[in-house]
């Protein structure tokens, strides 16, 4: 038998692992492995299966991923947030083009082009708003001093992390934390 790896589009955080688990679960789909944008079913699916999976992925919120661009798309986002969200390793000393083109096994200017043609805004961009969701994050939690958040985001100092996060906001880090309201995205709206 061979296994069916499916690409899933919005998967970007541990409770979308749980829910799309639980839900192929109940399609007695036997899963092999389950990251952030991947599944791996340790049989090959038929048709009326994949579309079973396609339309308990859109029940959820998610998509099902069929052709190669969108692929490369969602790999790159899900490296991005891997990189800022999940990862404890410091990537300052990591050229994030050259990560991000060995990992995908493509030229970085071919996905620099692809991402943007279709999302919009750079990678780079799309990397910057990840990070300012990711200060926002723990801002909210109030654990780190915001040199602290500074250092653990690979900021050069503190100052340039409060001048990237109001251009991107438009608030303070200082003012952001006073507010009573929740002003977080969630990653797939990023």
């Amino acid at each position: 038998m061979h296994a069916t790896t499916l690409h899933i589009k919005n998967m970007v955080c541990n409770r979308c692992i749980k829910v799309i688990t639980d839900e192929f679960t109940k399609l007695d789909f036997k899963i092999d492995s389950i990251e952030l944008g991947m599944v791996v079913v340790s049989s090959e699916l038929t048709n009326e299966q994949i579309e079973n999976a396609r339309k308990v992925l859109d029940e959820n919120g998610f998509e099902l991923i069929d052709d190669k661009k969108s692929l490369l798309i969602e790999s790159i986002k899900t490296l991005v947030i891997k990189m800022v969200h999940y990862s404890d390793e410091h990537f300052e000393s990591v050229n994030k083009s050259d990560y991000i083109a060995q990992n995908l096994g493509h030229d970085y200017s071919y996905l620099s082009n692809l991402f943007s043609s279709v999302e919009g805004i750079t990678i780079e961009k799309y990397y910057i708003n990840q990070k300012i969701e990711r200060v926002k994050e723990l801002l909210v939690y109030e654990e780190l001093s915001l040199n602290e958040i500074s250092y653990r985001l690979n900021y050069s100092s503190v100052q340039h992390l409060s001048n990237q996060f109001k251009k991107v906001t438009g608030l303070t880090p200082s003012h952001f934390k006073k507010l009573k309201e929740n002003k977080r995205k969630p990653l797939d709206e990023v």
